[in-house]
C-alpha cells in the first residue's frame, strides 16, 4: 500500500484584534485610516466630484464662520473620541473648542474632542451605512450636526444632535446647519452648482 503525500497546508490566522491606542501607533495611510467599531477602515482616495465640493464648501464655511471667530472648518482632520479614530471629511469646530497647544496658543495637532459639524462626502462605490453609522456615533457624543452629501442622487442626509435624520432632495431645499452656522445659509442647488464648469 502506498502512503500518498500531500504538502501541510498552511493555517490561516486570523488577524489580530488591535485597540484604539496600538491603532493611533500606526504610520499613517494615505488616504487616511480611520479605527471604527474595532475595526481598520481605510478611506477611498476622492475624486473630482469629491475634491471639489470638498474644496468648495470648507472655504464656504470659513468665509462666514471664521472671519468673526465663530468656527472653522477642517480638512481631512482626525478626531479622536469615544473610543473610536475618525477623519470626516470636512470637521467644523466651535472657535472656542478648538484644541490649542498649552504652550504656544497654536492649534493643537491632537483634536481627542468630536466635532460640533461633522459632513461626509460619499464617494462611488462607497457604502452609505458605514457613515452613517460614523456620523451617528459624532451625535451621540456631542456633534450638533452631520451631513452626508451624496454627488450620485444629488441628495443630502442629515443627521441632528438627537440622532433624528432627515433627507433633502429638492434643489430649492435649504440645507439645516448647526445653530452656531445660522448665518451660512446654503441650499441643495446650491451645493451641487459646485460641480458645474462652465
Amino acid at each position: 500500500m502506498t502512503a500518498s503525500l500531500s504538502a501541510p497546508v498552511a493555517a490561516e490566522s486570523a488577524p489580530e484584534a488591535i485597540d484604539l491606542n496600538q491603532f493611533l501607533a500606526l504610520p499613517d495611510t494615505q488616504p487616511a485610516s480611520e479605527f471604527i467599531n474595532g475595526k481598520i477602515i481605510q478611506k477611498p482616495m476622492p475624486q473630482g466630484e469629491h475634491s471639489t465640493l470638498q474644496a468648495d464648501l470648507v472655504a464656504a464655511i470659513n468665509a462666514v464662520l471664521k472671519q468673526r471667530k465663530i468656527a472653522r472648518a477642517y480638512t481631512e482632520l482626525r478626531c479622536t473620541f469615544g473610543g473610536q479614530a475618525i477623519v470626516p471629511d470636512l470637521s467644523v469646530f466651535l472657535w472656542d473648542r478648538i484644541p490649542r497647544n498649552a504652550t504656544t496658543g497654536r492649534v493643537a495637532n491632537q483634536f481627542l474632542i468630536p466635532p460640533d459639524w461633522a459632513i461626509e462626502i460619499l464617494s462611488p462605490k462607497q457604502a452609505s451605512l458605514g457613515i452613517i453609522d460614523k456620523l451617528l456615533h459624532c451625535a451621540q457624543h456631542g456633534t450638533q450636526m452631520g451631513w452626508l452629501i451624496d454627488p450620485d442622487q444629488n441628495g443630502v442626509l442629515t443627521i441632528n444632535h438627537d440622532c433624528q435624520i432627515s433627507v433633502f432632495r429638492d434643489a430649492n431645499d435649504r440645507l439645516p446647519v448647526p445653530e452656531f452656522a445660522a448665518e451660512f445659509q446654503l441650499t441643495l442647488g446650491q451645493l451641487f452648482d459646485w460641480l458645474a464648469v462652465d
